[in-house]
């Protein structure tokens, strides 16, 4: 609960007062307007997306003509057509010479990554087409480890870059080495913080259109933002920014961040209609979301203080590795200068050393995701404050406070740039503390740990950034490159008031906002300065950028709203009041400074009233009786940047952003002993968030951030195999904080309004993205006494902590060695009883025709050398079926005793390879039993849909593929538990699925 969730303003003022969401009315009766259910252009076309199920590959070939033959398939576009019409995506970071194209045009470097684009009729045409696109692959060896990445002689995604390490910097703040030399104590850490992503009930949606009249590409899109990346779209279709019309629909079904890697898809889906000459409608679905949209940056941190005896921290070392996956795409290395104004966190330390790398591997391109830069620094940052606490022997809520940036300091300077707006973190904490019920916190923890439970306390404390700087990723340049390429710096912000001759009023904001409330926040501004009901004003969120007024700062990203939009709807609505002031003095002749706005009402006290809409209709019904300085026509877009959001300067300072909440957080865990969940007793929240414009908005976004937070912390990972498989392509194995799990935190509020903007308002979307992973892995810290934390604290990873063997895998699938950390490789032995002699069984298993009978789905079965077929087979996992063309190879032959087979096979759906070793052992009885060892290795959606699909599917394909063989041999069916129990040897070879 909050103490502001029922608060109401006994003066009658809007801003302040929790207000219900306007938007609410059409949401929850089933009547949003999101993108896939706006109305589509006559003659749309529907796209499928044809991708690598390979991390690390070069792309040999596109054979498209299959697809093409099929009915209702209009084009596919490719590779060279991408080279023909576009540019690669430009780069971030000067000096690393990688292209990164919307579609793959000489290498895969992550599965998932598109390929071709299928273009027909409707969508199931399309998806029924990608399997008949051919696509022939070289496959590489990848490299999935960024610190593996990182050293010489790793595999090379980008040859032209000659590394994979695309930038790195080294940065020092005051004399890092004196205060490291004079400390009492050194204390280091080193964490790993994981991939984890948004999953916004609403997927990507992309119409695309284009007009070869003027070259125009119009594209409906679900994007977010920053419009910064509109000119980085612009460029990768090789048109100026005024042929690149980008409009929005008027809901989004969430974000959280996410939706900032789209550009992708709209660069894309525009080439497609141009390919197509018709308009073309893309929808992603859940798999390729989680498999190739975006994802958080995964980072690895060696982190050391320069300790007091005290605790008292006087430097900081940070080493940093940001894994960008496969590509550095705009705005990426954003996760990591965002924060880096501010690397110091809640702590005044004026001493710093830095060195950055952003390094590529075979995984998906990052990019924003809520909290972005904040998660991976606070993490490293916060434990190893609890580290120092815990090496020095102290109370760790003693070590905080005596490292506190002080009331008296603000606005404070950090040590990189930042300048802290306002504070008095000491209080706050203190409020917390006191109406959080920290010290009953602590006793029970107490008398837990008497009772022999593994009970914990964290705490953190950080400091969230609001209203990005544009100009702070450009930090990731030297002075020269920046110097040579121009300043970046500010964050315009715009907003537009229009009043109709009825005196109804409009608002547009370039927010595109995806469930937060802007159009309430936005409205409650309004009514405050032109005192009407905020009910009464509409306000549209849809961005149009070939006619709105918008910025590249525009969009809804870094808590940008309640400090920057917000006050740009003040400003603009400050500018009407003015003029309607100034019709009402020349009407009734008085001073303008005497009007007043209330209730609906323009009047001066004492004196004449009329209603809002009658002056306001004066200026479109009346324009004769306008004062000389009034042109007419009540309409005013404000435009609003800080000047505190200046370029790096030369010693590499950045006040990467405008403003800069507090959060300070506490926690108790319980660990069950035996399972090694990890159950939140209480959280406490505690945030000051400068004027809070709507509390119950605000608490409304803590909750969210805090449910979303409770994921990182326990359960969401993005698992890649060593080969890069992607390992998590369905909510089955990406586990999602649901209903039970979402802990109600107890929410507290300060407020020291922000002197920077114009509301005194700061962000507060994203803080518990930034806190809460760290307060419950400090809270396990201390419930375990350990120092080896990661992410995410799952059951299985907690029972490793405690030091709890995980059982024996089950019967038939024991590993014949070590277990990897590769993607699905099953390595297992099996047997089976065949009603056959051994040279019987051997002989039949090396004719075509029986092989092509026993394998399930299997179309044609050719001989292409001895002993080396090609098969045409189509199989699938559940819903996710495809056709596969597949080789397979019989060596080793030692008839009739012994065999290896061994095959791969790849498809739209994914790729297998593989080998098993049969022996066939002569029984007393004249039958045989064939023992056979296997592995395989899988990759594409096979991997992505999880093992669990995978053992299901296997274990029918298999039990088919032997009575078949038994029914080749006897001519009749062989059944009972044996055939069940069987594993896939030739099936698996050729794809894992179902037989239908």
């Amino acid at each position: 609960m909050s103490d502001h969730s029922t608060e109401t303003r006994a003066d009658g003022s809007h801003i302040g007062r929790s207000q219900t969401r306007f938007e609410d009315q059409a949401l929850l009766r089933g009547l949003g307007r999101y993108a896939d259910d706006l109305a589509t252009p006559p003659g749309t076309l529907h796209a499928a997306v044809v991708r690598s199920p390979h991390a690390h590959a070069r792309v040999l070939s596109v054979d498209a003509s299959e697809a093409l033959a099929l009915k209702g398939v209009r084009a596919v576009l490719t590779g060279e057509d991408v080279r023909r019409w576009a540019h690669p995506f430009p780069v971030g970071v000067r000096g690393a010479p990688m292209e990164h194209w919307c579609l793959a045009v000489d290498k895969v470097r992550y599965v998932g990554e598109p390929v071709c684009v299928v273009i027909a009729e409707d969508r199931y045409r399309a998806e029924d087409a990608l399997d008949r696109v051919r696509v022939q692959y070289e496959p590489l060896k990848p490299v999935i480890d960024p610190e593996k990445a990182a050293a010489e002689d790793a595999p090379v995604l980008h040859e032209a870059v000659g590394g994979n390490v695309v930038n790195e910097r080294h940065f020092r703040y005051g004399d890092p080495d004196k205060a490291f030399e004079d400390a009492d104590h050194r204390v280091s850490i080193k964490v790993r913080f994981p991939r984890n992503s948004c999953t916004p009930i609403e997927c990507y949606v992309v119409v695309g259109q284009y007009q070869p009249a003027t070259g125009v590409y119009d594209i409906l899109s679900n994007f977010q933002g920053p419009y910064a990346l509109h000119s980085v779209m612009a460029r990768a279709l090789n048109v100026t920014s005024n042929r690149l019309r980008l409009r929005t629909p008027p809901d989004s079904g969430g974000s959280f961040g996410i939706k900032q890697g789209v550009l992708t898809y709209v660069v894309l889906m525009g080439l497609a209609a141009r390919k197509a000459g018709a308009p073309v409608k893309w929808v992603e679905d859940r798999l390729e979301h989680l498999q190739a949209s975006s994802s958080a940056t995964n980072r690895v941190a060696d982190m050391e203080a320069a300790v007091d005896a005290d605790g008292r921290v006087t430097a900081l070392r940070y080493d940093q590795i940001d894994d960008c996956g496969g590509y550095l795409r705009a705005p990426e290395p954003a996760t990591f200068y965002r924060m880096h104004g501010n690397l110091t966190g809640a702590y005044g330390i004026r001493n710093l050393s830095v060195r950055n790398r952003v390094v590529l591997t075979n995984k998906l391109p990052s990019g924003l995701n809520r909290g972005f830069g904040g998660g991976q620094m606070y993490f490293a940052l916060e434990r190893l404050m609890h580290q120092v606490a815990r090496q020095l022997n102290l109370d760790p809520l003693d070590v905080m406070r005596r490292n506190l940036v002080p009331a008296d300091a603000f606005p404070y300077r950090t040590a990189s740039g930042a300048l802290l707006d306002s504070g008095n973190y000491a209080d706050t904490v203190d409020l917390a503390l006191r109406d959080g019920g920290y010290q009953e916190l602590i006793q029970r923890r107490d008398r837990a740990r008497a009772e022999g439970k593994l009970y914990g306390v964290g705490l953190c404390a950080v400091v969230e950034p609001s209203i990005s700087n544009m100009g702070y990723i450009t930090t990731a340049l030297t002075p020269e490159q920046r110097r040579k390429a121009g300043p970046k710096n500010g964050a315009v912000s715009t907003a537009t008031i229009g009043i109709d001759p009825l005196g109804g009023i409009t608002v547009h904001v370039s927010s595109t906002p995806q469930g937060q409330g802007h159009q309430t926040v936005a409205a409650q501004v309004v009514a405050e300065v032109l005192g009407v009901d905020p009910a009464s004003i509409l306000v549209n969120v849809e961005l149009d950028t070939g006619k709105d007024p918008w910025s590249i700062a525009s969009g809804n990203y870094s808590s940008r709203f309640a400090g920057a939009v917000a006050g740009a709807v003040h400003k603009a609505a400050l500018q009407v009041r003015a003029r309607l002031a100034n019709i009402a003095a020349t009407m009734w002749e008085a001073d303008a400074e005497r009007v007043r706005f209330a209730d609906g009402k323009v009047f001066i006290e004492d004196g004449p009233s009329l209603g809002f809409h009658r002056v306001a209709g004066t200026a479109h019904w009346s324009p004769a009786l306008l004062p000389d300085n009034e042109s007419g026509g009540l309409r005013e877009t404000a435009f609003w940047t800080p000047p505190q959001l200046e370029a790096p300067d030369d010693d590499d300072h950045i006040n990467s952003s405008l403003c800069h909440g507090f959060i300070f957080d506490y926690c108790g865990v319980e660990i069950d002993r035996v399972t090694g969940e990890v159950h939140i007793d209480r959280y406490v929240t505690c945030h000051d968030a400068g004027r809070l414009l709507n509390p119950m908005l605000v608490d409304g976004q803590i909750r969210g951030g805090f449910t979303q937070a409770l994921g990182v912390a326990l359960m969401e990972e993005f698992a890649y195999g060593e080969d890069g498989s992607f390992l998590s392509g369905t909510l089955a194995d990406y586990l999602l904080p649901t209903a039970p799990e979402a802990v109600e935190p107890l929410i507290l509020h300060t407020e020291t309004p922000s002197p920077f903007t114009p509301l005194g308002a700061k962000g507060v979307g994203e803080g518990n993205n930034m806190s809460t992973p760290v307060c419950i892995a400090n809270a396990v810290a201390d419930a375990l006494g350990r120092d080896d934390i990661q992410l995410p604290l799952t059951p299985s990873r907690v029972r490793g902590l405690i030091g709890i063997d995980e059982p024996p895998a089950p019967e038939g699938l024991e590993p014949l060695a070590a277990p990897r950390a590769g993607g699905p490789a099953l390595q297992a032995r099996d047997s089976v009883v065949v009603p056959a002699s051994p040279r019987t069984v051997y002989d039949t298993v090396l004719d075509p025709e029986t092989l092509r009978a026993i394998i399930p789905g299997c179309h044609a079965l050719e001989l292409e050398g001895e002993n080396q077929y090609r098969a045409d087979v189509t199989v699938g996992v559940g819903m996710i079926k495809a056709r596969f063309a597949a080789r397979v190879r019989l060596s080793d032959l030692d008839p009739p005793h012994s065999l290896r087979l061994s095959g791969s096979g790849d498809s739209a759906m994914g790729s297998a390879s593989g080998s098993a070793h049969v022996t066939l052992v002569e029984l007393d009885n004249g039958h045989t039993r064939l023992e056979y060892v296997y592995e395989v290795d899988v990759g594409g959606k096979i991997a992505a849909v999880g093992g669990r699909m995978l053992q299901s599917a296997s274990k029918i394909i298999i039990g088919q593929v032997f009575n078949r063989l038994a029914q080749r041999l006897t001519g009749k069916p062989v059944g009972g538990g044996l055939w069940q129990r069987l594993r896939a040897l030739i099936a698996r070879l050729l794809g894992k699925g179902d037989a239908s």
